[in-house]
């Protein structure tokens, strides 16, 4: 402001100091353009470019300074036009250049602020003694702008302080959402995040999960990655494999070392960029040299947007890059108004005299500046657009509604504190700033471009953006194409969507693929996004994602582990090897007692049966036909009736058989001792008291059956431990009797017992003369026996797991035990058959023994003994004693 006094003489101290401070004054507004009215807007535009070092500003900006500003102008043109917004209230302006620089464009912003600085002036005083008039300093409600985020954050921090609300056309840095802050800050673009949003929402949709950021030095580079980098925090399901930053002065190699630092983690094939556009043109160039056209995806902010210059030359490089801008329309009022602007009708703008030259590349003449002769002089006959290429700056569209939102505040501001009264009333006057300041916030028309203009609780306008995706194979025209939209939320279309080599399937760009059915996700320690898969291994199933879970007892994993499925059941069938061989030679067995006990039968009383010992013989005999049957029993599918008879069969039959042949030679053995001795015959050598001491002997085993079957009643059981190998196709469940290789072993045991005593009793008797019954043949038959039965301990308990584990130990078992009762059968009772059929002749009475033949006959086998081992020859008794 300049202070008007009635200056009577130039000699006063006051006068000159009064004149020095205008002076320094207008050294720091040398330039601001100023429309009178009734209400004043300010503004800030970028008009210059930042300039040299130690020179605040720099050459003319056409577009983002001159198109802005008159952008302002016309928009007030068209406000104080328009009989329904502020009808009979003037808009004015002070516009101020801020020449790209932050710090400048603070020096210029006091402009707005000093009127509302309090000015002591108690003492100034005019020569004449007269206070002295001073202008009021024009007033600033609101001010429009500015462009660069660094200058918009400076200036809003004086203009909060004297409360004046400040509109944004341009300004997109996320911190200046900070409503505490910045909170006298509106704006009618969206802010950053917003886009960080939207990319976020594009990888998504193309279900990438893993990717890296690429970010210019500075404020727009490094905050729209942070705010991609929180938003897929928050939001989970994406990670972030690198961020890297590109330096504000890039040395020679540092795109080549950037573009191997992203192929470190060369699974992100997705790469998020807010960068300038000299940046992104040397990455795309550095993507080449390294021969990795097609290999990366690149995301783009919109300062890639649709531009051409950034991709010139690259396009093999850059196809399939997906780029946003802001929904932006072009204002066709505004191209008429600015391309009829001359130098006679715009003279309002101080700087379009400089534009002019510098649009037309010509040069003005002005008093005291000499020609360039170079340039040619303009003749103020050039036209916009005609004689020079003209495109409207992208904001313009927002600089129109910045000012309109100002004015529509104002508007329903006027209208609730000056009702019926037409111009700016006292409630008004002056402008409470606080008080626009919730007018602005609360304003929605329809902007320029036709879509709603409003501002969300922070200040922001909602965020449209137009997605593009750079195509240029299989294309009529190459070049960006529109595939889909985000206005707060996304919509894309995948079908139009072609990458490098215009392939439609999506790539991909994810850090581990998903795991097999079967496998379980091993999460690497710090990235959510990654994991190893390792499959279920062993008897375990997939329970969920991360788990792998053993199955039940009784299941086995399913073939693709997902779940568990019940183990199959084998038995032993009829029809394999295991079972008919040993029942082949049971069925033998059987057929050949069954022909010894009929032949015993037919010739009952003939001498050979009767010297047998009837009696015990049909009780042996019916042992050893127990032992054949029992290997049926051991086939036969296991139930409660099968598992009782087992249990009864396995042992008595072998019992049966042992007891009645201990009793033989117990009884032989005995005769001999006692005829060594004297003549009196022993104790229990009748038939009647041989079966009764063979009866007390069978007894033992069934009266442990039944105790047995008291404690533990006969049941079955399915056995899935026995075959579990390490391949779970394999693993079988095995129906069996409650039966354990102990038991049976335990059912054996007392038979084996009766087996070793009758083998001690047939060794010692084995001097007796052949006449003498059977003891030869039994001796025989124990010694066999004894050895099948010890071939078979160890295989039984030796078979190694497997399949055939159990079929083998029932094979086994069958097999000796058919065998033990063969060897009895045909040591004892063939050759009496075979004497029997073949040889009648022999079949006669001998001269019945008494006791005293006997004792004499165990005598003489005593002496010839005793003989023997001098070494002289046996002499032979008298057969026809």
């Amino acid at each position: 402001g300049e202070w008007m006094c009635v200056l009577f003489s130039l000699e006063h101290q006051t006068s000159l100091e009064v004149i020095q401070v205008s002076a320094s004054h207008q050294h720091f507004h040398p330039h601001s353009i100023k429309i009178p009215g009734d209400i004043t807007l300010g503004g800030l535009f970028p008009i210059h470019a930042r300039g040299p070092h130690g020179l605040p500003c720099g050459e003319l900006k056409k577009e983002k300074g001159i198109h802005r500003m008159e952008a302002m102008l016309y928009a007030l043109d068209q406000i104080n036009s328009d009989p329904e917004v502020l009808p009979n209230i003037t808009l004015g302006a002070r516009i101020l250049d801020t020449c790209s620089r932050d710090t400048y464009a603070l020096e210029q912003s006091l402009t707005f602020v000093q009127a509302l600085i309090q000015k002591d002036t108690s003492d100034i005083r005019c020569s004449n003694g007269e206070p002295p008039i001073i202008r009021k300093p024009e007033r600033v409600v609101g001010v429009i702008g500015a462009s660069a985020s660094s200058v918009s954050i400076m200036v809003a921090n004086i203009l909060r302080l004297f409360e004046i609300p400040q509109v944004s056309y341009a300004s997109t840095a996320p911190e200046l959402s900070d409503n505490n802050r910045y909170d006298f800050f509106s704006r009618v673009v969206p802010p950053d995040s917003y886009q960080a949003q939207t990319m976020l929402d594009i990888v998504k949709a193309l279900g990438w999960n893993y990717v890296s950021t690429l970010a210019s030095e500075g404020n727009y580079g490094e905050s729209g990655v942070d705010a991609f980098m929180q938003i897929s925090r928050e939001a989970g399901g994406v990670c972030i494999a690198q961020s890297v930053k590109i330096p504000r002065e890039p040395t020679d190699g540092e795109f080549d070392k950037i573009i191997r630092r992203l192929m470190e983690t060369s699974n992100a094939r997705g790469v998020i960029i807010f960068a300038n556009e000299d940046d992104i043109r040397c990455v795309l160039e550095a993507a080449k040299r390294a021969n990795l056209t097609g290999h990366f995806l690149f995301v783009g902010s919109d300062s890639w947007g649709a531009k051409s210059s950034p991709i010139t030359e690259l396009e093999d490089v850059a196809e399939g890059a997906v780029t946003i801008l802001q929904k932006r329309a072009s204002i066709d009022g505004f191209d008429q108004y600015f391309m009829s602007r001359s130098l006679e009708n715009n003279r309002r703008n101080i700087w379009f005299a400089e534009f002019w030259e510098d649009d037309f590349r010509c040069k003005l003449t002005r008093p005291g500046i000499k020609l360039d002769p170079d340039k040619k002089k303009c003749t103020g006959e050039e036209r916009i657009g005609r004689d020079s290429s003209y495109e409207q700056e992208g904001k313009v569209q927002f600089v129109i509604d910045a000012v309109y939102a100002v004015a529509h505040a104002l508007h329903s501001m006027h209208q609730d504190l000056c009702p019926g009264s037409s111009g700016v009333c006292d409630n008004m006057d002056p402008v409470e700033g606080r008080s626009l300041l919730n007018y602005i916030r609360s304003v929605n028309f329809n902007g320029s471009a036709g879509t709603s203009v409003l501002f969300n609780e922070n200040g922001d306008a909602p965020g449209r953006y137009d997605i593009f995706q750079f195509q240029m194979t299989n294309h009529s025209h190459p070049g960006y194409h529109v595939i889909g939209q985000w206005t707060n939320n996304l919509r894309l279309n995948l079908d139009e969507m072609q990458w490098s080599g215009g392939d439609r399937s999506v790539p991909e760009s994810i850090c581990s693929f998903p795991c097999r059915p079967g496998e379980r996700k091993k999460m690497v320690k710090g990235v959510p996004c990654c994991w190893h898969c390792e499959l279920c291994d062993g008897y375990q199933y997939q329970l969920d994602e991360f788990t792998c879970e053993l199955c039940p007892s009784d299941m086995r994993p399913a073939p693709n582990r997902t779940a568990c499925r019940s183990t199959p059941i084998i038995k032993l069938e009829w029809n394999s090897p295991w079972a008919l061989v040993p029942a082949s030679l049971a069925m033998l067995g059987i057929l050949a007692t069954s022909a010894v006990v009929i032949t015993f039968i037919r010739f009952n009383d003939t001498p050979i049966v009767r010297a047998s010992g009837r009696e015990l013989s049909y009780v042996l005999l019916t042992g050893i036909f127990l032992i054949y049957l029992i290997t049926f029993l051991m086939i036969a599918e296991p139930g409660v009736v099968v598992c009782a008879f087992r249990r009864l069969l396995l042992g008595l039959g072998m019992a049966i058989t042992y007891s009645a042949m201990l009793t033989k030679t117990n009884r032989i053995y005995r005769i001999f001792e006692q005829g060594k001795r004297s003549v009196t015959p022993p104790k229990f050598i009748s038939p009647t008291s041989q079966l009764a001491i063979t009866f007390i002997l069978i007894s033992v085993q069934v009266l442990g059956v039944f105790v047995w079957f008291a404690f533990i009643p006969p049941h079955t059981t399915i056995d899935y431990e026995e075959l579990r190998p390490p391949n779970p196709d394999l693993a079988r469940g095995i129906l069996k009797c409650d039966m354990s290789d102990l038991s049976i072993i335990c059912c054996l045991s007392y038979s084996i017992v009766l087996m070793v005593t009758c083998t001690v009793y047939a060794v010692k008797s084995r001097g007796v003369p052949e006449t003498f019954n059977e003891a030869k043949p039994i001796g025989f038959t124990m010694y066999t026996t004894c050895i099948v039965w010890l071939a078979f301990v160890p295989i039984f308990f030796g078979t190694a797991k497997s399949t055939e584990k159990m079929f083998i130990q029932t094979g086994t078992l069958t097999v000796s035990m058919s065998l033990s009762a063969s060897v009895s059968l045909g040591m004892l009772y063939v050759p009496k058959v075979y004497v029997i059929i073949f040889h009648p002749e022999q079949n006669v009475q001998k001269r019945k023994r008494s006791f005293k033949a006997v004792a004499q006959a165990a005598r003489l086998s005593q002496k010839s003994s005793s003989e023997k081992q001098n070494g002289e020859t046996k002499i032979e008794p008298d057969r026809t004693q």
